[in-house]
């Protein structure tokens, strides 16, 4: 009985997926290798694992019988790699997706720091709004997330990566820039910038200024905080944005905080994966994300 490696990964990953051809993307190879694999493993095992029709595939009962036993195999080899001392010899990809907050703060230390620690592992970026990932991580297109809440389903594997409190800012040639409190009818003289519809700092922010009284508010969204970044920066109206992505400029001058009495629920991220059935890989870079992110300043006081 000759059983490798590579067949029981394919097997894997094509019972999580439930598809030759996702498989083969996802172990960057063909489908034809894909089934080759299964079916030197089913005729090493003497025995049929899934049934295919139609374009699709599932297991049948030997194939679900034996699935939990195969995903320990491959548990088995992680492990006997990190006892022999060998972490920096995992290989693979972690497909995984960021929010925008996350790329402009501390993505790039934590992708150095993963080629630091594990140079023959990839990662795959997808940069998408907390709500697109979502699904993605469900459905196994994406192995991890670093995303914020709210979270309507729990995921098995989880990590912390703090709280990111929001800020008024605005260029320091605005004249609201000089005024020490601005008030609600003050900000509304200024276009507002901010995040697409239906994320919910848009409607938190939409709610707060059409719901005041006086004159109606410019509210001028955009599907990436950078460009709302950049118009403050400019002085073309006032952002409300994460401490952690201006900070900087902040201290350096270029925005000013405005204190403003009302600021919008502050974003929550968490690294989520599936514990039960990601590589272990998956777990030690989302407890490497936790370390970076906690040191990672994320309020205008540190």
């Amino acid at each position: 009985m000759n059983i490798n490696f590579k067949q029981l990964e394919a097997f894997i990953w094509v019972s999580d997926l439930e598809s030759f051809r996702r498989a083969a993307e996802r172990l960057n190879t063909t489908q034809p290798n894909i089934s080759a694999r299964i079916s030197s493993l089913e005729q090493a095992l003497n025995t049929k694992l899934m049934e295919r029709d139609a374009g699709s595939v599932r297991l049948n009962a030997k194939g679900e019988q034996l699935l939990p036993e195969a995903r320990k195999i491959l548990r088995n080899v992680e492990q006997l790699i990190e006892t022999a001392g060998q972490s920096k010899r995992v290989e693979g990809v972690i497909k995984l997706g960021v929010t925008e907050m996350i790329v402009n703060t501390w993505l790039r230390q934590f992708l150095k720091q993963v080629k630091d620690e594990f140079p023959n592992l990839s990662i795959e970026l997808r940069v998408d709004l907390s709500d697109n990932l979502r699904p993605a991580l469900f459905s196994r297109s994406l192995d991890m997330t670093f995303q914020n809440g709210p979270f309507r389903r729990r995921t098995s594997g989880s990590i912390d990566l703090g709280a990111y409190p929001f800020v008024w800012v605005a260029s320091p040639e605005l004249e609201i820039a000089k005024i020490k409190h601005p008030t609600c009818d003050e900000m509304k003289m200024h276009p507002i910038l901010t995040h697409t519809r239906g994320t919910r700092l848009y409607e938190e922010i939409a709610d707060h200024f059409i719901n005041s009284k006086g004159k109606q508010p410019t509210i001028i969204p955009s599907s990436s905080l950078a460009p709302c970044h950049h118009m403050a920066l400019d002085g073309l109206g006032l952002a409300c944005l994460p401490a952690a992505m201006v900070h900087e400029d902040i201290k350096d001058g270029n925005l000013i905080h405005l204190n403003y009495s009302w600021l919008p629920t502050s974003l929550e991220f968490l690294a989520r994966y599936d514990a039960d059935t990601a590589p272990a890989a998956v777990g030690k870079v989302a407890k490497l994300a936790g370390e970076i992110a906690q040191n990672y300043p994320k309020t205008l006081n540190v």
